[in-house]
């Protein structure tokens, strides 16, 4: 991959090879499919069931799932309460908006490749997307800060090992985005 470079309107571009566009593609399903769970559809029945519930004193809890638990944190860690509460109110929108970048970011990767032209806003939301996915990617992993140490550990035949050097190439991938938006 070359790095992103910045647009005159403010954006980015690159060029990706088809396995790499498809690469992104196949990392973003998995964090839409978690995004999935739990959250209501457009449906008006579903957003009147929706309002319904924001005004019980259910609140929704931190999910099992700790790649959910590190998409969707608490808000105050020492007070579930309260985190209840805020996720009352927040966790549907917070759901919707991660698939939105997600989605933003599928429709704008080409098919087999090639350049992709990105507008300020989506390439944020390309970056946001990004960040997601190796989050995801981090946690099912078990990367710690010693990421290159973890990874020189290694035995070179781990089956793990591919997917670390995924995990660096998208943080690469991420950073050449922001020094591209940062000119």
């Amino acid at each position: 991959m070359e790095m992103f470079r910045s647009t005159k309107d403010g954006g980015a571009s690159v060029w990706l090879s088809a396995g790499e566009a498809t690469l992104l593609r196949t990392l973003l399903v998995p964090v839409m499919e978690l995004l999935g769970e739990g959250s209501g559809s457009s449906k008006p029945a579903d957003v009147i069931d929706d309002l319904e519930s924001a005004f019980t004193d259910e609140r929704p809890q931190m999910p099992d799932d700790p790649v959910l638990a590190r998409l969707l944190p608490d808000a105050y860690r020492d007070d579930p309460a309260a985190s209840g509460e805020f996720r009352k109110y927040t966790e549907s929108s917070l759901r919707e908006s991660k698939k939105y970048f997600a989605q933003t970011m599928l429709d704008t990767l080409p098919p087999n490749g090639g350049r992709v032209k990105l507008t300020g806003d989506q390439a944020r939301d390309w970056l946001r997307a990004l960040n997601d996915v190796r989050l995801m990617f981090g946690v099912r992993l078990e990367v710690t800060e010693d990421f290159e140490e973890q990874l020189a550990a290694m035995d070179p035949g781990d089956p793990k090992v591919a997917a670390f050097e995924v995990y660096g190439w998208l943080g690469a991938v991420q950073e050449s985005l922001v020094q591209a938006l940062a000119r």
